[in-house]
């Protein structure tokens, strides 16, 4: 059995089964542990809170039963990093090991999983406030109820695979330097990237009338969207907002910037941050870092960062800084503004194809 994930941020361990299903009852949660199982209970719970998702770990040790109570209004992505469960969501029962996992919602009722002997296992909770405000984002409308996804997800392949991606990259910075949890700007990019990805890619009961809004509009609507993401470039926005300066529904601007600009609104956004970047680099002052300017514009992992900029700009972000510093005086670009440039005028080297 491999190592518990995220146990620096332990938040229950016990084996005593009492104990155990009284933590489970403060969350929402009933438990029945296998009588024929002659394993230990091992009950952990690891994670982190981020505004719209719980991110986390957990395991039993011993074989167990854990069905949700109807106070649970949440969606829970399940994902086995070893060991397998089975979830019973409906009429339907979903084996799931670490090649598939299994995606719960409130609109389901008796959900119910199974969790075999020394199975752990990867979380994502979504808050179904943050799923019915992104949808109704995209769909340019509130939602009369919440989505009703299709429950198992393949993650060797497409989506499933991007989704797992996602998961693990965040758990990789939070047992890093967790520079992703004191930088708002990058957790509200990890929720925008996770849920517009689920709500597009993912099969439910709206999505036919996301590809319905796939249409043309004007121009000026990009425009809108645009001249708003550049002036709050330093503040945690999403795609609700964008679209509500826009002015039309979050699936119709989509599609509008693929086909003027050739990229998501969202990919549009990290793109201008990269410019505010540069910009602050080539003109900020004195004794500027790096890694202040970057954390300003919500880039968290200084590596990747680095990787992404050379490939943008043809150069190191060190290397801007150590040319600003070189310029005489005299011709020295005057201290940054906070006005970034068009992007048209950045010059830029394009990026390789993304991986599916």
């Amino acid at each position: 059995m491999t190592a518990p994930l995220l146990e620096n941020y332990a938040r229950f361990h016990s084996g005593d089964p009492e104990a155990t299903q009284a933590y489970l009852d403060t969350v929402g949660f009933q438990f029945e542990p296998a009588i024929n199982d002659a394993a230990l209970l091992d009950m952990r719970v690891n994670g982190i809170y981020l505004p719209g998702m719980f991110i986390g770990y957990t395991q039993y040790g011993k074989a167990a039963t854990i069905r949700a109570t109807p106070e649970r209004t949440d969606y829970w992505f399940l994902l086995p990093v070893h060991g397998s469960l089975e979830a019973t969501v409906r009429k339907d029962t979903i084996d799931c090991d670490p090649r598939r996992g299994v995606l719960t919602d409130p609109s389901r009722t008796g959900q119910l999983v199974r969790s075999e002997t020394n199975c752990g296992r990867l979380n994502i909770i979504l808050t179904e406030r943050a799923v019915r405000r992104q949808l109704g984002a995209l769909l340019g409308t509130p939602l009369p109820c919440a989505p009703d996804f299709a429950p198992a997800i393949d993650v060797m392949r497409g989506y499933g695979r991007s989704f797992a991606g996602y998961l693990r990259l965040a758990i990789d910075d939070f047992e890093g330097e967790g520079l992703m949890l004191r930088n708002p700007i990058a957790m509200q990019q990890f929720e925008q990237l996770v849920l517009t990805n689920l709500l597009l890619s993912h099969p439910h009961d709206y999505s036919q009338a996301l590809r319905r809004l796939a249409k043309l509009v004007a121009s000026r609507d990009v425009k809108r969207a645009i001249d708003f993401m550049e002036a709050n470039l330093a503040a945690p926005i999403g795609l609700a907002e964008i679209t509500a300066a826009a002015g039309v529904p979050g699936r119709t601007l989509l599609e509008h910037f693929k086909r003027y600009k050739g990229i998501s609104p969202m990919a549009y956004l990290r793109r201008a941050r990269f410019a505010q970047v540069r910009e602050a680099l080539r003109s900020g002052e004195s004794g500027e870092r790096v890694t202040d300017v970057a954390l300003s514009m919500g880039f968290n992992h200084m590596g990747r960062f680095s990787v992404e900029y050379r490939r943008r700009f043809g150069e190191s972000p060190s290397e801007t800084l150590r040319q600003r510093r070189v310029l005489p005086t005299a011709i020295r670009a005057p201290t940054w503004s906070g006005r970034l440039r068009p992007l048209s005028e950045a010059p830029e080297v394009p990026l390789p194809p993304a991986p599916s």
